[in-house]
């Protein structure tokens, strides 16, 4: 359950509280009339029919500048609601467990370019490089849990998804942060560590195959799935990490040593598993429904239009199919 708080005009009270009666609102009751002419009306709302009252009140509420939702959660009601005694249509199957509004504040705190963020990119960089360094698998596996990576990866498809121009500029300016600081860091440890560019930690990551694209597609899909559902996204974002941070790790390490051809193989695996998981964690967003809404950053942020997310869904389609070709092509089958 959740707790709707609307404050609003008063004289749109009686609508409110009509509205919430109608979309299933386990409970709905008015504060005191504010100074200002505002008036607050709390709801106690059950997962199912959140996401539909929001969207409605947003509809109604999109002109009126002095308006305000809050959403908090609830522990517990006492007596608890008897299933479907609130809700007069029939049942139907939903998926997404978490309102757009929620993951939006729950994503966006994720596209945050910060001290903590480039301090915990460093971090784990060194721990990937010198487990690397020292064909060291569980230090590698160490590094990817405390690797920030999949924040502002998931925010970037969840912004081309919504239209939010403002959010995919500032996670995709994250995103790119976070991968060149990987890379120099790597560098850096590459050209003083003494790095064995023959062991077997590095080298698997310097041959592009198709399994490791289907990997990255996996990662992405079930960071958002995660997400959507309200599951810790913890796990997944090791998941993540493990697609994104070796090859990172391996790229600059090898372009630290000189070996330049082996460094192209792997950042060959960096851009595809980067393409990858965005284009995965975009369809499985849109296949949750996830959507514009006017309401979210009005007066805040621009919006793509249409055509921006046909360019950028093209545009990654066709560096996904080039990168496809470049790994047949270096596998040998043309």
């Amino acid at each position: 359950m959740r707790g709707v708080e609307v404050i609003a005009p008063a004289r749109l009270q009686t609508h409110l509280l009509e509205m919430a009666r109608t979309h299933g609102a386990v409970d709905a009751w008015c504060g005191t009339l504010n100074d200002d002419g505002r008036v607050a009306v709390r709801m106690v709302v059950l997962e199912d029919e959140r996401q539909a009252l929001l969207d409605a009140l947003q509809s109604l509420l999109i002109e009126e500048p002095s308006a305000r939702i809050v959403i908090t959660p609830i522990e517990a009601t006492v007596p608890m609601p008897a299933p479907g005694e609130n809700d007069p249509r029939p049942e139907r199957p939903r998926s997404r467990k978490v309102s757009l509004e929620e993951l939006y504040a729950g994503i966006a705190k994720g596209a945050t370019l910060d001290r903590n963020y480039l301090m915990l990119i460093v971090l784990s960089t060194v721990a990937a490089a010198i487990g690397l360094a020292e064909d060291n698998t569980a230090v590698v596996i160490g590094s990817m849990v405390i690797a920030p990576l999949l924040g502002p990866v998931i925010a970037f498809a969840f912004a081309t998804c919504l239209g939010e121009r403002s959010l995919a500029l500032r996670s995709l300016a994250t995103t790119l942060a976070g991968l060149t600081v990987t890379v120099a860091c790597a560098m850096l440890i590459g050209y003083l560590w003494p790095v064995s560019v023959g062991n077997q930690e590095v080298l698997a990551r310097t041959e592009v195959n198709i399994s490791y694209v289907i990997l990255a597609l996996a990662a992405g899909a079930a960071g958002v799935l995660a997400l959507t559902s309200g599951v810790t996204s913890r796990l997944v974002g090791v998941m993540v990490a493990v697609a994104l941070l070796p090859p990172a790790a391996v790229t600059g390490l090898l372009v630290g040593k000189g070996a330049f051809d082996l460094a192209l193989g792997a950042g060959l695996m960096l851009a595809a598993n980067v393409v990858c998981v965005v284009l995965a964690a975009q369809f499985v967003f849109l296949f949750q429904g996830v959507k514009p809404r006017r309401w979210i950053g009005v007066g805040q942020v621009e919006r793509f239009t249409p055509w921006d997310w046909v360019l950028w869904s093209l545009g990654c389609l066709l560096l996904l199919t080039g990168l496809v070709l470049a790994i047949l092509w270096r596998n040998g089958a043309f």
